[in-house]
């Protein structure tokens, strides 16, 4: 049998306690950093003798519990009386006053495997606080969830928003510490950085592969196939559809009022993507978690994978896209003010005023004509981030 996957918290207790001994130390994290057996950080840190000081939360907070795009407040912890710093609201890095005394930054956060997740925007922002005080930062790496594929646009860096800050796919294929090595290249940080990285993960393993206990890394992905999902339907948050934020199943389908899923399902059934597979499906979000559609019957699409080594949801998402357009032209994809779509798509809106209006008997469908833009990119990518992977495949 293959050794056990330890994610970076444990290799660091085990093997490289010594980055830490004797020096107070500030950690990153939130509810998904935990262990094997399902001990948070915190606990395992400071039964390992490490003196923690002051503790960071990103976006969703230190529990995991805050709606997407809320601002977090600063509070502090009840079980340890250390104090919460948030880096998601009034501060998006820590100030110098929150960073006086520590010698010492971890960074402990479940990334989502996808461009658009806030993790590695917090990260850089610790970075750059980080050298500016003259403390080292080390990443306690965590495996990225839905393995190595790279699929979707490289973001064009004139169009940098938190949602996309470094120029890689919408599916990266690299973890957090990874990333964080990209990001020091490309900005130029003088961040004395670590990654103590994963043990035993291979790029190609999904998370279900590792033996790792499953914690949501926010609200609305609470699940291993939503974060396969996630890269793709993600996009739907800049359209004028719900991914069904406050149901039971979020970012596992989409929709809205009065939707013919009829005529959608029949486009769907015949295009036939690989790996995923689609049915009818009727919801009501819950709450203000939705932002489109709360309390509200929504009709749509939902999505099940059923070989995740042959799905494409970026490719899936273009099409579900396009079937929705075509059921009914006049009701428009996007909204008036299109502008998150321009961000999580990180091109500037081109892809969004080729998808906006179906092309009849075009040679090449609008879909097709962006994907193959797209493509162009990975390549160069693959290429760029070689010096920085840490893994195998």
């Amino acid at each position: 049998m293959p050794p056990p996957v330890r994610p970076g918290l444990e290799v660091l207790i085990e093997d490289s306690i010594h980055l830490v001994r004797g020096r107070r130390v500030a950690l990153v994290t939130n509810q998904a950093g935990v262990d094997r057996a399902g001990r948070h950080g915190v606990e395992r840190l400071r039964t390992a003798g490490v003196r923690l000081v002051a503790l960071f939360s990103p976006e969703h907070g230190f529990r995991g519990t805050a709606d997407p795009g809320a601002a977090v407040a600063s509070t502090t912890d009840s079980a340890t009386g250390l104090p919460i710093y948030s880096l998601y609201g009034r501060n998006s890095a820590p100030t110098d006053s929150q960073l006086a005394g520590v010698e010492v930054v971890l960074v402990d956060l479940q990334d989502a495997g996808a461009r658009y997740y806030t993790y590695l925007w917090t990260t850089v922002g610790v970075m750059r606080s980080a050298a500016r005080a003259g403390i080292p930062v080390v990443v306690l790496d965590r495996p990225d969830p839905i393995g190595g594929a790279v699929q979707g646009n490289v973001l064009d860096t004139a169009y940098r928003t938190p949602v996309g800050l470094v120029a890689i796919p919408m599916r990266h294929g690299m973890t957090l510490g990874e990333l964080a090595r990209l990001a020091r290249n490309d900005f130029g940080l003088q961040t004395d950085l670590t990654v103590v990285p994963v043990a035993g993960w291979r790029r190609g393993m999904y998370f279900d592969e590792t033996g790792l206990p499953f914690v949501a890394p926010s609200p609305n992905l609470r699940s291993l196939e939503a974060l396969i999902h996630y890269p793709g339907l993600c996009l739907f948050e800049g359209t004028t559809l719900s991914v069904g934020r406050g149901t039971d199943r979020p970012f596992e389908q989409v929709g809205r009022p009065g939707l013919d899923t009829a005529a959608v399902l029949a486009v769907l059934r015949a295009a036939a993507p690989a790996g995923v597979q689609f049915s009818g499906a009727a919801f009501t979000p819950r709450g203000p978690g939705d932002g489109k559609f709360a309390d509200t019957l929504v009709l749509g699409v939902r999505l099940s994978i059923t070989d995740r080594t042959r799905y494409d949801p970026i490719r899936t998402a273009l099409l579900v896209l396009g079937a929705v357009r075509d059921a009914d032209p006049r009701i428009p994809l996007f909204p008036s003010n299109p502008a998150h779509f321009d961000r999580l798509v990180g091109d500037g809106g081109r892809a969004r005023k080729l998808l906006a209006t179906a092309i009849r008997g075009a040679d090449v469908p609008p879909r097709e004509a962006v994907l193959a833009d797209w493509a162009r990119a990975v390549p160069p990518f693959l290429l760029r981030r070689r010096p920085f992977l840490i893994y195998p495949e």
